[in-house]
């Protein structure tokens, strides 16, 4: 038997780590689609609406009054101090 095939095993360099590389390769397939899911389900900057902008927007098209609109603003204004993220 050749010294080569009897360190190896008989199967030759490439066959004895290639399942190493089979990992790597499921790995990043696994990742790369987890990642196009978060991707795809987090809204971008420019979806996010605070409550105050859909509250203007509520405003402007006349959906509330003065009023009304001064009162929730306040109730945001509230909210907000009181949570810390």
């Amino acid at each position: 038997m050749h010294a080569n095939n009897f360190m190896t095993g008989g199967m030759g360099w490439g066959m004895g780590y290639g399942w190493i590389i089979g990992i790597v390769i499921l790995i990043a397939i696994i990742w790369s689609i987890t990642r196009g899911f978060k991707l795809k389900n987090n809204p971008t900057p420019t979806e996010i609406k605070t409550a105050l902008e859909i509250l203007k927007e509520r405003y402007v098209r006349g959906e509330i009054d003065k009023e009304e609109f001064e009162k929730i603003k306040q109730n945001i204004f509230k909210i907000s101090n009181k949570t810390i993220f």
